[in-house]
């Protein structure tokens, strides 16, 4: 008999993490056309063809589906293992855009030094899945000793702070805020004392907020957040443009392609603050599917992560559902007057391909978390037991 029985694993899809697909693309199909039409003057303006930023970004979408196919194979319960190795690269990249000797690799852009290589790497942005994957991590790890503080919680501040600190010398507070914040629902998820949140809460507020009045361009988007009518100009400029935007597109917007903001008015209207083109061209009813989505997209994220194979995925699941939905409503929160003005993207829709990449990567991450392993059988097609087995 000639025994060429071969065995293969492969992975199947659950009901969630295939509407997980559908509302991912979704959102990356809209993502497109909503950049395009909000970056197509600024391009030419630049002297660029219309569709440069659009195109780069279609580009950068197509190595994120690798990323994305990549993710959704493997088995994500590996990551655990490279949680370490995770977050050293995080922390070493972006210490790069800190280091006095590097702005030659790591130039300063707007004020900010963000990016290495020009504008193509954020590592603030793997600066996110490394968050997620060492706190699941060592949340597991740790266990029942998660119930004392010192032995418990103080590891995780000391390492996250690491990276927060990092974050807020590039200067980017929000991405601080938001290792913190994500950290926190990890911790919470995997069942910390309520406590011990409250005793480092009262540690930390006032640390942030000393940081906070050392960097004068966080403090002042506040108080221009908290009295804008009387802020000066060129601290509430950007918000006032966005709320006449998403005021003048009513209920039903303008129409696609006819907004007035991506003349120029709103800065960075394609970054940023590109749900204020959405609310001026597809109107109420634009911005409310958007945050719909959102939420289906949270929803199926909450899912998965309970019906996860191991409380470590269970927790990356948790990690990873929360930084993009996070990120999303606090996006829209700001375009719309809600919140301070942030520097957080709009996930699947924003320019910027590193946020791109870690947005697919995470929800890659997701699809594998909700599927199955089966395992396949091939028999030799010249053997007909073998084949009929």
């Amino acid at each position: 008999m000639n025994d060429t029985l071969r065995v293969r694993d492969r992975w199947v899809m659950g009901n969630e993490a295939r509407l997980l697909v559908v509302v991912t693309s979704a959102l990356l199909a809209f993502g497109l056309a909503t950049l395009y039409s909000a970056s197509a003057l600024v391009a030419m303006n630049e002297g660029h063809a219309g569709w440069y930023y659009a195109g780069r970004q279609a580009l950068g979408l197509l190595l994120a589906i690798v990323v994305f196919a990549l993710a959704a194979k493997i088995d994500a319960q590996r990551l655990e293992k490279l949680a370490y190795p995770i977050m050293l690269v995080a922390i070493v990249s972006m210490l790069i855009t800190v280091l006095p000797f590097t702005e030659a690799i790591s130039p300063r852009v707007h004020g900010s030094r963000r990016f290495v290589l020009g504008t193509a790497v954020q590592p603030s942005e793997f600066g996110k899945i490394a968050v997620i994957v060492w706190t699941a991590m060592l949340l597991v790890k740790k266990g029942d000793q998660m119930r004392r503080l010192t032995r418990g919680l103080l590891p995780f501040l000391a390492v996250i702070g690491v990276l927060d600190v990092l974050a807020i010398l590039e200067p980017d507070f929000s991405v601080a805020v938001m290792y913190t914040l994500v950290m926190a629902i990890i911790l919470f998820a995997g069942g910390v004392r309520i406590g011990h949140f409250v005793a480092i809460g009262a540690i930390a507020i006032p640390v942030l907020w000393h940081s906070m009045l050392r960097l004068q361009y966080a403090i002042m988007r506040v108080f221009s957040f908290m009295d804008a009518d009387k802020a000066p100009q060129e601290l509430s400029y950007q918000l006032r443009q966005s709320l006449i935007a998403v005021g003048s597109g009513g209920f039903f917007g303008r129409g696609f392609g006819n907004g007035r903001q991506q003349y120029g008015y709103v800065p960075m209207g394609f970054n940023d603050f590109i749900a204020a083109t959405i609310g001026e061209e597809w109107g109420f009813l634009g911005l409310t599917a958007l945050v719909l989505a959102f939420a289906v997209y949270t929803w199926l994220g909450v899912r998965i992560a309970r019906q996860a194979r191991t409380p470590f995925l269970q927790l990356v699941a948790i990690g990873c559902t929360a930084t993009t939905a996070i990120t999303a409503y606090l996006h829209i929160g700001v375009v719309i007057g809600l919140l301070p003005t942030t520097g957080l993207t709009l996930p699947f829709i924003s320019y910027g391909r590193t946020n791109l990449l870690v947005s697919m990567a995470m929800t890659g991450i997701l699809v594998n978390i909700g599927s199955v392993r089966e395992r396949v059988f091939n028999a030799s097609a010249t053997d007909p037991l073998m084949a009929t087995a």
